[in-house]
């Protein structure tokens, strides 16, 4: 029997990156999507051992559970971090509790937060430099090159993943993240949007200076969800918590 006929009960989901940088036409580009309750089948696919070994278990999920049809590679970070933070509330509620050490105690304490009042970081429309592309301008402050990049993609995740294994086979020692993220991220140099141009440029012309601020501006810019939450303790002392996405985030019996 097919899952629809059940009529699983479903709910809308805003994207922090408003749609804007999805090409028309795109199911994404409506700037929402519909996802359904969580089931016993997505249970399942939580306590599936393979997946879990294979680190896809959550992106297994998510994608049970979205209602709204679309080719998962194409989904910008910032939007699956909010589907991510829906999905945990249609499974088992808003409530999640885990351990935090606050400054003013000597120990552990459980804090619960309400998941509902997390907030998003929308996408800023000025910043982009056509609706329906993704590809921001940023000059870089200390060579002053002008670069041309983009807000990464769970396929682009996946295809920094591959490259940074393959690489540690050659050197395993070596660490490859930042410049493998680079590789992935900008799109052009200086007007070039020739893919040799931009290899030789983030190897040997990119300073680091330039290559943090740009990470800051990108980190400013990027659309997604602020796990930052002020948390009232029962003493009446608030403080700003981050909210940690650990084992029971999923799995809350772990």
């Amino acid at each position: 029997m097919e899952e629809n006929k059940f009529k699983f009960p479903t709910e809308m989901v805003e994207l922090p990156s408003r749609g804007l940088l999805y090409p028309e036409g795109h199911p994404l580009a409506e700037g929402k999507v519909e996802m359904k309750y969580m089931t016993a089948r997505e249970e399942d696919i939580l306590t599936n051992q393979n997946y879990i070994k294979q680190g896809i278990v959550i992106d297994k999920l998510l994608q049970s559970m979205l209602i709204t049809k679309f080719d998962y590679k194409d989904l910008l970070i910032g939007d699956k971090d909010a589907i991510m933070i829906a999905a945990r509330v249609l499974g088992y509620g808003k409530d999640y509790s885990f351990s935090y050490y606050p400054d003013f105690l000597d120990s552990e304490e459980k804090v619960t937060v309400d998941l509902t009042q997390v907030k998003e970081k929308f996408l800023d429309e000025k910043n982009i430099i056509e609706k329906g592309k993704n590809e921001f301008a940023f000059l870089l402050p200390n060579t002053k090159n002008e670069i041309t990049f983009k807000l990464l993609t769970h396929g682009d995740e996946s295809e920094i993943d591959r490259e940074i294994q393959g690489l540690k086979k050659i050197d395993p020692k070596g660490n490859f993240e930042v410049t493998s993220r680079l590789r992935q991220m900008i799109l052009s140099v200086n007007g070039s949007y020739d893919k040799k141009v931009i290899r030789e440029f983030i190897e040997y012309g990119l300073l680091a200076k330039d290559s943090r601020a740009l990470r800051e501006y990108i980190s400013i810019i990027s659309p997604g969800v602020d796990l930052k939450y002020n948390y009232v303790f029962d003493n009446g002392v608030s403080e700003d918590i981050t909210i940690p996405i650990t084992t029971n985030f999923f799995w809350p019996d772990a």
